[in-house]
């Protein structure tokens, strides 16, 4: 658990971390977040994650809290605190606390800001990937604004919880046309016969995943056929491998879809090659000193 959370400019103890009771975030889901990765002492792609809550805040005319530079200040401070070596960071932005009114504040409210880290233990996402996860399918419910990093996210609780009745751990989001969107809280891909690997344009009906960003990149690194399209859930259950990315998950092996085996129930090669070689193609931010990439999988041996 965290031990120190950092709300409004103080860095406070878990049970003293309070935010006030008519914050928008929690009368209106007026909130957007991020959640960065921590991996050996270092922010993971925080370049892009910082970019992609400035544009969640711009989407919504949302003023931002402070600056990039200090942002980043403090998520270095919250990991340090929470002497964090390998887990997550959470970052959350209100528009603020004000009588409740469907009208946005007037100009001026301070911004509601919080971060939290929390240390997770890699050998359990390890074990995970090891044998791979099931996912479940769902009718599309969510608005039409995926797009936007909002802490509107009860559609996807109810989505996480039916996976979890059902022995699955993500469900896919399938629209009315029969084309998967994404996952609850995960980007969707397939691998078909031929060796393509196939996500869905980062339209409005997705999330423009981060890791699912540095994935791309890395496929162009390897030379790997690749294609922005979408996809029908018979598409996915007929494809070679399939997997989900997130920053939590980074590249997560699907080995079932509504119980039925992906392939041949088991983590695909190309699957398992990339969740190796994810990191090598990412931006590692240390709490101190310039951004790096670590050493290639190969140079790691």
């Amino acid at each position: 658990m965290s031990r120190v959370i950092y709300v409004n400019g103080r860095y406070l103890p878990y049970a003293e971390a309070l935010v006030h009771v008519e914050d928008r975030g929690f009368q209106f889901a007026d909130a957007i977040y991020e959640v960065c990765e921590v991996r050996r002492g270092c922010i993971v792609d925080e370049t892009r994650h910082l970019a992609r809550l400035e544009r969640s805040l711009s989407e919504l005319a949302m003023p931002a809290p402070m600056s990039r530079a200090a942002l980043s200040r403090i998520m270095r401070e919250t990991v340090r605190r929470n002497r964090v070596r390998d887990g997550i960071l959470y970052l959350q932005v209100s528009r603020g606390a004000r009588p409740r009114d469907f009208l946005f504040p007037p100009a001026g409210t301070p911004r509601t800001l919080v971060c939290i880290a929390r240390s997770v233990a890699p050998e359990m996402a390890e074990a995970r990937a090891e044998k791979g996860i099931g996912v479940i399918t769902m009718p599309e419910m969510r608005w039409s604004r995926c797009d936007i990093k909002t802490v509107m996210l009860l559609p996807a609780s109810v989505a996480k919880e039916a996976a979890q009745a059902r022995g699955a751990r993500e469900a896919w989001f399938v629209d009315a046309e029969g084309f998967i969107t994404e996952g609850a809280s995960s980007n969707a891909w397939i691998i078909t016969a031929g060796g393509e690997l196939v996500t869905r344009p980062a339209d409005r009906a997705i999330l423009r995943g981060v890791t699912r960003v540095t994935l791309i990149d890395l496929l162009a690194r390897e030379g790997l056929a690749f294609a922005e399209r979408p996809f029908r859930l018979q598409e996915a259950r007929r494809a070679r491998e399939a997997f989900v990315t997130s920053a939590t998950g980074n590249v997560m092996p699907v080995v079932a879809i509504d119980g039925e085996p992906v392939g041949d129930g088991k983590p695909g090669p190309i699957t398992r090659r990339l969740r190796r070689l994810f990191h090598t193609a990412a931006e590692m931010s240390p709490l101190s000193g310039p951004a790096t990439r670590i050493p290639s999988f190969a140079a790691i041996g």
